[in-house]
């Protein structure tokens, strides 16, 4: 696998494997207006370009045999979501298409991740998983995370709550 930092110039197919992967991910657990509510602003265009063009974000696209099969995006300091800690780094989205998974790309995503974190001497790393989706807390847990807290998320107009997790690193 190959990990290749996403630019500007990759907008159009940031947006388009944006959709695919979250439609691909949550579209049977959840009402299709929410879905599409979601994705019509978080995946935009323009919102996703002033996301790359964010000096404390960080898009990367994981390549198999020089296709796209994943992406992860990192927040530091100010990028973050919530805590804004310029201790931590924020795993905010890892996505892996479904033909993809099996294949160790969300283990290499965080370890990448974690690297990242050591090399700038970063205390710990923190991330938001849906509360439904058992199968990402316990591929969490697995590496190392644990939950701390939670936080309110709105698909659209559905109210969920999110598990705040967190990997120590020093």
């Amino acid at each position: 696998m190959i990990i290749k930092k996403v630019f500007a110039t990759d907008i159009d197919m940031l947006v388009s494997f944006s959709r695919k992967t979250f439609f691909d991910a949550f579209f049977h657990l959840n009402k299709p207006e929410d879905i599409e509510a979601y994705a019509s602003v978080a995946f935009s265009t323009d919102k996703l370009l002033t996301e790359i063009n964010n000096p404390d974000s960080a898009f990367y696209f994981a390549l198999l045999d020089n296709e796209i099969v994943g992406y992860i995006k990192i927040n530091y300091a100010s990028a973050q979501t919530e805590f804004k800690d310029k201790n931590a780094v924020e795993v905010e989205r890892i996505y892996v298409l479904s033909s993809a998974q099996g294949k160790q790309i969300g283990k290499q995503f965080l370890d990448f991740a974690e690297d990242l974190a050591k090399k700038d001497n970063l205390q710990y790393i923190w991330l938001g998983v849906w509360d439904n989706n058992h199968n990402a807390i316990r591929f969490y847990e697995r590496h190392g995370f644990k939950a701390f807290s939670t936080h309110d998320f709105f698909l659209g107009d559905d109210h969920q709550t999110d598990l705040l997790m967190r990997k120590e690193l020093k």
